[in-house]
């Protein structure tokens, strides 16, 4: 794992480097100073001689003044290379998920997305800079101090190796404990998230429903889970700080009793002393400081685990070896087409569609909920691929195709209209980027959208809020067609896409679409009939079959289904029946 982690770090060698390069530094005034300090008593302080206890003071005090500069150094290069190691990590993670196709996006939940773009890379963030600092920091400092003080006194020195084998077996039996809790820990804030995102992107939903308290204590149950899980793992580091005060304090006490006994017996000077006890004091601190770098690597141990998952992910769709790089026309056929959303045979979402449509014509498709009528109009994007059978676009299979040059030549105005926040021109220029202003405004006339964006007092300059709040669902969905409009597609799929404007409304696109864009390949999933009407070709759908196709006058004839849908939306038929 570290391997692959590395990876992200090579742009930050040179900070990485310099960070422990200045920390050696640092260490090395900080092991000088104790042993100055000890000539300051002994041939200052006790002989009287102030001349010479000021000239070494200044010395100390130029080695403080470098060692807070060394110090600062280090922590400036630390701090530079964890940022952009987190920034490499998080551009490497957005950048997978943007070529996720649909079923890589269904083995993650958005809030998971979330958690691991955010505080997963922020633990290991915050690791990596503590493996550069205190993971290099405290051996240096230990391996020094240990040479120092065994010069000093070898046998004072052997206290503190007493304490080394029981601090390890005490840290490698928290850390095992805690690894587990860590790794629950992380998937509870994915809950915790899932929870926030889903109350504040349905706020309006909750309010006109009254379910405040219910989301109050949906919101309660998943902070107490993470708050337990929490707390579980936090008992357990708890206690290596206590161990730690335990270990050093001992030591202490043994080096304060046996080295009072060796200066009253003339063979330790208390310049020595006090040098040794810095140093050992020294020894018992890098001690404590590694036994943070472990903590904080267990944690970012879970963390790493859940990015790489991410960076890991297969890519469900991927372009060919030689990809075809346009697409001629928007013929469509689908020949004898089989999909399931789970990969399994026995388990198909859509059955056996067998048909072909002719660039420029519509194509109406109706059918129950959860008939696959979305299912249907996706495959032709290649959002998934199909089980059994082929798609073919322009003559050609869509797994031939370059996925971006196919995209671009298929427009979809899926079911969930979205807009994004930014002026409506911005909105309108996801169909193109280098849209004029002329071309905008006769997409949004086609789309019967002019009119009313006309009406706001900013025109197309108008700001939307994030997620269209500030605009109706018929009017979001007019600036999505009109969006789609502007990348000039070969295929243009609405997937029930004018729900919320009304029957004229509706009449007057269909008559855009016809006069304007006739070369056009139109889909149009819809649940009135009057939307459909005048297509080319109709497809009824049930339970993943086409039930019946053909045009209006056809299909009146020999689908009872669409008769009978017919009779009850322009007849008024009897809908219980």
């Amino acid at each position: 794992m570290i391997r692959r982690l590395s990876h992200y770090a090579r742009e930050v060698r040179r900070d990485a480097v310099l960070a422990p390069v200045f920390i050696a530094l640092e260490v090395l005034m900080e092991i000088l100073i104790p042993i100055v300090m000890a000539m300051i008593i002994d041939n200052g302080l006790e002989k009287g001689d102030i001349h010479y206890v000021v000239k070494i003071g200044c010395l100390i005090f130029l080695m403080a003044i470098l060692s807070l500069i060394f110090g600062s150094l280090a922590g400036k290069f630390a701090a530079s290379a964890s940022a952009k190691f987190a920034r490499n990590l998080r551009q490497a993670m957005f950048e997978k998920i943007q070529d996720f196709s649909f079923a890589n996006i269904d083995r993650f939940s958005t809030s998971s997305l979330v958690t691991r773009l955010t505080t997963d890379i922020t633990s290991l963030q915050n690791a990596f800079q503590m493996m550069i600092r205190m993971a290099f920091r405290a051996p240096l400092t230990m391996i020094f101090s240990v040479i120092m003080a065994f010069q000093i006194s070898w046998k004072l020195s052997l206290i503190f190796l007493v304490a080394i084998p029981f601090l390890g077996c005490s840290l490698g039996f928290i850390m095992s404990r805690t690894f587990p809790k860590f790794k629950e820990m992380f998937k509870k804030y994915d809950v915790l998230n899932r929870v926030v995102q889903e109350n504040l992107a349905s706020i309006r939903v909750v309010k006109a429903y009254v379910r405040e308290d219910h989301e109050i204590e949906k919101f309660k149950g998943a902070s107490g889970e993470l708050r337990n899980f929490s707390v579980s793992a936090e008992k357990l580091l708890a206690l290596n700080g206590p161990l730690m005060q335990f270990s050093m304090y001992c030591c202490i006490l043994a080096i304060a009793w046996f080295g009072a006994s060796m200066i009253v017996g003339g063979s330790l000077t208390t310049g020595q002393f006090m040098s040794l006890y810095t140093y050992i004091m020294s020894i018992l601190g890098s001690l404590m400081m590694l036994s943070m770098v472990f903590v904080m690597i267990t944690m970012a141990q879970a963390s790493g685990k859940r990015v790489l998952e991410v960076l890991d992910e297969k890519l469900d769709l991927v372009n060919p070896q030689n990809p075809i790089m346009k697409v001629e026309n928007g013929d469509i056929e689908f020949k004898h087409v089989s999909f399931s959303y789970f990969k399994d045979k026995e388990k198909l979402h859509l059955i056996d569609a067998n048909f072909k449509v002719y660039s420029g014509q519509t194509v109406g498709i109706l059918g129950g909920t959860g008939s696959s009528k979305s299912t249907l109009v996706q495959l032709i994007a290649r959002l998934y691929d199909v089980i059994e059978g082929s798609i073919e676009v322009g003559g050609v299979d869509v797994r031939q195709y370059d996925l971006e040059t196919l995209r671009s030549e298929v427009a979809m105005v899926l079911q969930k209209n979205v807009l994004f926040s930014g002026t409506i021109k911005d909105n309108l220029r996801w169909g193109n980027p280098q849209a004029t202003d002329e071309e905008m405004i006769r997409v949004c006339k086609l789309a019967q959208a002019d009119e009313f964006v006309r009406a706001f007092p900013k025109g197309y300059d108008t700001y939307i809020e994030q997620g269209g709040t500030n605009v109706s669902g018929g009017q979001k969905q007019r600036l999505c067609i009109a969006r789609s409009l502007l990348k000039k597609p070969k295929i243009l799929i609405l997937d029930d896409s004018t729900s919320a404007v009304d029957m004229k409304t509706d009449a007057l696109i269909r008559k855009a679409f016809r006069e304007e864009i006739p070369d056009t390949t139109k889909l149009i999933i819809a649940q009135r009939i009057s939307s459909v009407q005048d297509a080319d070709l109709i497809l009824v759908m049930d339970e993943g079959r086409i039930m019946d196709m053909g045009n209006h006058e056809q299909l009146m004839k020999t689908s009872p289904v669409y008769k009978e849908i017919y009779d009850t939306q322009m007849r008024g038929g009897n809908i219980d029946e």
